[in-house]
């Protein structure tokens, strides 16, 4: 990805708070012309600096009444077990994240659920049954906010 410059920052820090910002106001926002703005994104997208558009669900209006980070321990660190994992982590349609960590937990997993016979079945079935793991610690989430990257400006 090339370097970002003061507008390349401005646009990308715009999108994130609103991506559903026409080209014209977006362009009105970071002090550029349409045309020059719309550049800008099209090459923000084609470097991989903008990955994607998301609408933001609420998991209620899903059935996911219940969400849980779910901490998982490997019995061995090995490199076929951390990609074998993952991909199963990843696969679940209950799964919001995932993180892979380094320290005592090796992969932090959001899921969001139907109620906490789901939960408690999720877990079962999908995490300790797998031979991958030692451990896991299931942490209930009672709200959550999503803020965004930071993007300094300054640079």
């Amino acid at each position: 990805m090339a370097t970002l410059d003061r507008i390349d920052r401005a646009i990308l820090e715009a999108l994130q708070d609103n991506a559903w910002l026409s080209n014209k106001e977006l362009a009105a926002q970071v002090g550029l012309a349409p045309s020059s703005c719309l550049a800008r994104v099209k090459r923000l997208e084609t470097d991989g600096g903008i990955r994607s558009y998301r609408a933001d669900l609420d998991p209620r209006a899903l059935g996911s009444g219940l969400q849980a980070l779910i901490a998982v321990q490997l019995r061995l660190h090995v490199g076929e077990a951390f990609g074998s994992i993952g991909d199963h982590l990843r696969s679940l349609p209950e799964t919001v994240a995932v993180y892979c960590l380094g320290g005592t937990t090796d992969f932090l997993v959001h899921v969001a659920c139907r109620d906490t016979e789901h939960l408690r079945v999720l877990t079962i079935q999908s995490f300790t049954s797998r031979p991958e793991v030692s451990r896991i610690e299931t942490s209930l989430v009672f709200s959550f906010a999503r803020s965004g990257l930071p993007v300094d400006r300054g640079a």
